[in-house]
């Protein structure tokens, strides 16, 4: 079992509120991934969980069980973190044991144990060889298997790949992914990586200031935000937030440069539009519901994202095919899938396009 809830939790340092009145309930077996800016208490946060962190309003419960001010052993809970911590006098196997030989555990039973886990992260043939012997990944692949011989009811990530170089950032979240299906352990894992928790995550929480800003699947989150915070904070390339507001006609005036019709409901009023980048789509200037000039351009192998500046609604980025062929300095017209749009009133939230 690893269900753990947070209720109403808080930490302070002084007049310094880092974690505020936060509500979160990570089911068992839930692989749950934790993200927002720098300073927005996410470490904090998995810190107080595992009992790091003194936790100064609320409560943390495991499994039914009341753990705010249990020591961190007491909660059965395994930790990796971003530096792999390893001993570089022991070989593989002893570090891995290394946890099992301080309880007292027996060496038959610490070997049982240490195999199992290098056989399901694939170490058993490195199991004699020493930390400068192996590279990055298996490095970390070591620090997990470390935590899964402790047999955790949950285990936290905090940051795990931001060593790793871009190659092998990709080989590490397919070895976690797997690593969950396998165990079906309950999985809380911080990080500032887009792309790890767009495709580690069974559900996304996005902090700001120590507040949940939205929760849900990655395609919750990206499809449908919450609040500008989110819809700009999930997702890369970012969405492009343009200015607008409802006219008489029902329609959408893109500041003077351009018209948009969609359904609004009668007392919805929008003043910033959000699109994604590869829901608009580039043609000729008389066509577009807006235009600009193209002032730069990425290719990115399989498409090609063109800046288009516009004198009101500034630069805009439009996830084109990878030949396309308007060119730096060109006046486009840009088109808006109306259907997958994101609108926002002047507080920022989510307005509803229709009923």
């Amino acid at each position: 079992m690893g269900k753990i809830s947070l209720r109403k939790a808080g930490k302070q340092y002084g007049t310094v509120e880092i974690i505020r009145d936060l509500d979160l309930e990570i089911a068992d077996g839930e692989f749950v991934v934790i993200v927002g800016p720098s300073g927005c208490g996410k470490s904090t946060l998995l810190r107080m969980i595992a009992g790091l962190e003194a936790t100064t309003a609320g409560q943390i419960i495991i499994d039914g069980r009341d753990v705010t001010e249990a020591l961190p052993v007491e909660r059965k809970l395994a930790m990796v973190f971003q530096s792999y911590a390893l001993y570089p006098h022991m070989t593989v196997r002893q570090n891995m044991g290394f946890g099992l030989k301080l309880a007292k555990l027996s060496s038959g039973a610490i070997k049982t144990k240490v195999d199992a886990a290098a056989d399901t992260l694939k170490l058993t043939p490195l199991l004699d060889r020493y930390p400068k012997e192996l590279s990055g990944g298996q490095r970390q692949r070591v620090a997990i298997g470390r935590a899964i011989v402790r047999e955790p009811v949950g285990f936290l990530f905090d940051e795990p790949l931001s060593n790793l170089d871009a190659a092998l950032r990709v080989d590490m979240r397919l070895e976690i992914a797997k690593l969950h299906r396998t165990l079906g352990a309950t999985m809380i894992y911080v990080t500032h990586d887009q792309v790890e928790a767009m495709t580690l995550a069974d559900r996304i929480v996005v902090l700001k200031d120590g507040r949940v800003m939205q929760q849900g699947t990655p395609y919750e989150l990206y499809e449908n935000p919450a609040n500008l915070f989110v819809a700009q904070f999930i997702g890369s390339p970012k969405m492009n937030i343009l200015a607008c507001k409802r006219n008489g006609d029902g329609q959408l005036d893109l500041s003077g440069q351009g018209f948009l019709k969609m359904p609004l409901r009668s007392d919805a009023a929008p003043v910033q539009l959000g699109a994604r980048p590869e829901h608009l789509s580039l043609v000729a200037p008389e066509n577009g519901h807006c235009r600009g000039t193209v002032e730069a351009r990425e290719y990115l192998g399989g498409t090609t994202s063109v800046f288009v500046r516009n004198p009101e609604l500034g630069l805009i980025n439009v996830s084109a095919p990878a030949d396309t062929g308007f060119g730096i300095g060109e006046t486009v017209g840009i088109h808006i899938d109306n259907v997958r749009l994101s609108l926002f009133d002047a507080a920022g939230a989510a307005v509803i396009a229709s009923r």
